[in-house]
């Protein structure tokens, strides 16, 4: 364990590492419409602004954390914060859509900073563990809501470059304090770096998401698209048994076996798909001038303000969840709350003739989000052996983003499915995507249906035992590290 004065700089250090990404993931959506104008492009194309940095996240993050348990996970982090300064410096320079959409990807890459601050974490909170790590999965939702909020403010005040140029004087700093106060773990993983399951994940993502991108472009039914979705499935089969055959893959596949683990991984990827589908569309809902027949020609702050309720409501749901926990069960609490994000969903897509209906959904998808969020840690956490936590949570936040690349793309083929001859989509196109959402979450409420019934949310306790044992978790094994790598045997 860590001297406190030492332990709290560095949990300082991670919690501003982890804010940064989720806040550039969400800072740009309200803008996108901007964004669209001023590059001169196409919804379609201005939505990889968004797809493209959730997509070099979705690889970047267990990659980028296999590589720190190699090199050092503290000297990984500082890499990987440089990788958002450097991305925040192309973005806020750039001269055209396609530099934009690069810059994101290199953005992406601090994805890496989850794995890599879940094992920092865990190497020097060893006491604290699950504290730490349910706090910091917390920032990256909460960090994604409140993004949304600023970036209206920072935008009339600084213009849209402000969105990059303050990132990145926040994200060197964090580098800095990072290279200079945070302790570097002694655990070496000597290890080949899982490039191809890699390149397999990449290849599969990337065939998916142009495909449902592109399909009202190049037609559904041609030759190009229906090759796309081909490759793709051929890449997710590929991917999958490498992964399952590889002696240390990049995503555990042995470990999505545990029910505890596989339930909230498939929540995970169902909200994702609704969360970062939603809040990339309702900002650009919301500016679509009235003349249009729907929208409110609300300007990028007005359209963020429509979200304060819903961040608030997600971060106060926090400091309850866990007595709701303790009474009812993990299970109630996260069908609930997805039970609670389907119908807000449903009723951004039926119910938005006026601001005040828009209110009470996103109001209420805050209150079904954070007792999503605030919960799935703690199961995913009392699922596994202690010494994988870590990849446990990691491997949770980055299905989700997978979910939300996904999402994404889908949410941009059924907007702009029907566009008008000014280029705005027609309000139908949002009244399907948001009831798609809602079908999205009803299936995360089934999927939570199968959810260890926990109450207390133990680290380690009979359910994990009985199960680990019979899928071959045996405590004393070797096991993986919080970012990927096998280590040896710890405490369980």
């Amino acid at each position: 364990m860590s001297r406190p004065g030492r332990g709290s700089i560095t949990f300082a250090v991670l919690a501003v590492a982890v804010s940064s990404f989720a806040l550039l993931q969400s800072m740009i959506v309200p803008v996108l419409a901007t964004i669209q104008g001023e590059f001169e492009t196409d919804q379609t194309t201005v939505t990889w602004v968004l797809t493209a940095y959730l997509l070099s996240a979705s690889i970047a993050t267990p990659l980028l954390g296999r590589v720190g348990d190699v090199v050092g996970k503290t000297r990984m982090l500082v890499i990987t914060l440089c990788a958002l300064v450097v991305g925040s410096l192309l973005a806020a320079l750039a001269p055209s859509i396609g530099w934009l959409i690069f810059a994101r990807v290199v953005q992406g890459a601090g994805g890496g900073v989850l794995p890599l601050a879940f094992g920092i974490a865990r190497d020097e909170f060893k006491d604290k563990v699950t504290t730490a790590l349910s706090v910091l999965a917390s920032l990256t939702a909460v960090g994604f809501g409140f993004g949304i909020v600023i970036a209206g403010p920072i935008v009339d005040a600084f213009g849209v470059d402000g969105l990059f140029w303050l990132p990145m004087g926040v994200t060197a700093v964090a580098a800095l304090a990072a290279a200079l106060f945070v302790p570097e773990s002694p655990v070496r993983t000597p290890a080949r770096l899982p490039v191809l399951p890699a390149v397999l994940l990449s290849v599969w993502l990337i065939a998916l998401l142009l495909g449902l991108s592109e399909g009202n472009v190049w037609g559904w039914s041609s030759p190009r698209i229906l090759g796309l979705f081909a490759l793709a499935i051929v890449g997710v089969v590929a991917w999958v048994t490498v992964e399952s055959r590889a002696p240390v893959p990049m995503i555990d596949m042995r470990m999505m076996r545990l029910r505890g683990v596989w339930t909230t991984n498939l929540v995970a990827a169902f909200v994702g798909f609704g969360m970062f589908a939603a809040f990339g569309f309702l900002p650009q809902f919301l500016q679509t001038p009235s003349a249009a027949g729907y929208g409110f020609g609300a300007s990028i702050s007005e359209s963020g303000l429509l979200l304060v309720p819903s961040a608030i409501a997600s971060f106060l749901v926090g400091f309850f969840t866990a007595r709701l926990i303790h009474a009812v069960g993990a299970r109630a609490v996260i069908v609930t709350g997805t039970l609670l994000t389907a119908g807000a969903f449903a009723g951004m897509g039926l119910f938005h003739d006026t601001t005040a209906q828009l209110y009470v959904a996103t109001t209420v998808q805050g209150v079904g989000s954070g007792l999503v969020f605030s919960s799935l840690a703690g199961v995913v956490i009392a699922s596994v052996p202690r010494e994988q936590t870590g990849v446990a949570s990691g491997m949770n936040a980055n299905i989700r983003t997978i979910g939300g690349s996904v999402g994404a793309a889908v949410m941009a083929g059924i907007v702009t499915a029907q566009v008008g001859p000014t280029g705005i989509p027609a309000e139908s196109g949002y009244t399907v995507g948001f009831l798609v959402l809602a079908v999205a979450m009803a299936g995360a409420a089934v999927a939570a249906w199968f959810i260890p019934d926990l109450r207390d949310q133990p680290t380690s306790g009979p359910l994990q035992d009985a199960e680990n044992a019979e899928l071959g978790y045996v405590p004393g094994a070797p096991s993986v590290s919080p970012t990927g790598s096998t280590t040896a045997p710890g405490p369980a």
